[in-house]
């Protein structure tokens, strides 16, 4: 029951981490170069520099949406008293 409850909360917490990991993201690239970050559309850039921009935007965006939900569901569970998941890793 508690995780068809934490289904709108986790999809808003979605949301939410994908605008602050773009955000963050650009911060970043704008520390690190003065243009527009590379896309993988993009025919005229090195390759380097897209490998740079993909590898920062992917582990930031793992990143903030990982601690988001893990947010999320603390605050779930101060509400409700139930964790809206496994308890730990499932062991083979």
């Amino acid at each position: 029951m508690g995780k068809v409850v934490f289904l709108p909360v986790s999809i808003g917490g979605g949301l939410l981490a994908g605008v602050i990991g773009k955000k963050l993201f650009g911060l970043i690239w704008g520390a690190i170069d003065d243009q527009e970050p590379p896309q993988p559309q993009h025919r005229d850039v090195h390759v380097g520099k897209l490998a740079l921009a993909l590898a920062i935007d992917g582990a930031l965006g793992s990143l903030v949406k990982g601690f988001v939900d893990r947010g999320s569901r603390r605050v779930f569970t101060r509400f409700t008293g139930s964790w809206p998941g496994d308890e730990a890793p499932q062991t083979d």
